[in-house]
């Protein structure tokens, strides 16, 4: 008799790269969120639990933007980080073209194991922060949203602002800074440094900002020299 049998999909990984996110159907990126909220995947009727660590790292191209499909905040308000990729500098091109270019395969190195970037997951979340870097990170979220005690040019150019989400990520993104670089905790420089990556996707700007090209990068920047420490 023949029977369905259940495969994993590439989903079932520990970094799963999405590659032009925004050019695959509504369906399928919200099969992601749920990956990506729950660790969890439903197909057919039954829930298959994923693999910790669970990383996500998603691309879209901002020039091409005929045909996609716009990721919905909630699903931006998932990824922790936007890092805005430019061009690369002269050596890293010259690199890159010289290791695409010959018959040589790439030598890999094991540097972590699974079990080892979960224990520095935890790590990081062991990491004190002090109540006045705390006390800022939430700050800078909250004085993102355009509400009465929001500074005037979040009001006129914001149209939502970062949520809970944000300060959770900042203060993260601080503590494993200061971890990277060998601190014992983190301090409100951190939170400034990891700022733009956190907030410019949390961002919602309006059409005054469009008409005056104000992008969430510029709003992000005023917060950051207007919010006091």
């Amino acid at each position: 008799p023949r029977v369905f049998r259940f495969i994993q999909g590439p989903i079932f990984t520990n970094v799963l790269l999405a590659d032009e996110i925004n050019r695959t159907p509504p369906k399928t990126q919200a099969a992601l969120l749920q990956a990506m909220q729950e660790y969890q995947v439903t197909a057919g009727g039954h829930t298959y639990q994923l693999e910790r660590p669970f990383y996500v790292l998603a691309t879209q191209n901002p020039i091409e933007q005929e045909g996609t499909y716009p990721l919905p905040e909630a699903q931006l308000d998932r990824f922790m980080f936007n890092v805005r990729v430019d061009y690369p500098s002269e050596s890293e091109e010259r690199r890159i073209v010289e290791t695409t270019t010959t018959g040589g395969a790439p030598q890999l190195t094991a540097v972590l194991s699974a079990r080892d970037i979960v224990e520095l997951q935890q790590l990081v979340r062991r990491i004190p922060v002090a109540e006045r870097v705390l006390a800022y990170a939430v700050r800078l979220a909250r004085a993102s949203r355009p509400d009465a005690a929001a500074p005037d040019f979040v009001r006129e150019f914001i149209a939502w602002g970062a949520g809970p989400r944000a300060g959770q990520y900042l203060i993260l993104g601080a503590k494993a800074l200061a971890a990277l670089e060998g601190r014992a905790a983190p301090g409100i420089d951190d939170v400034r440094a990891v700022a733009p990556s956190v907030l410019r996707h949390r961002l919602v700007t309006n059409f005054n900002a469009e008409a005056e090209g104000v992008d969430a990068d510029a709003v992000v920047a005023r917060l950051l020299a207007g919010v006091a420490d």
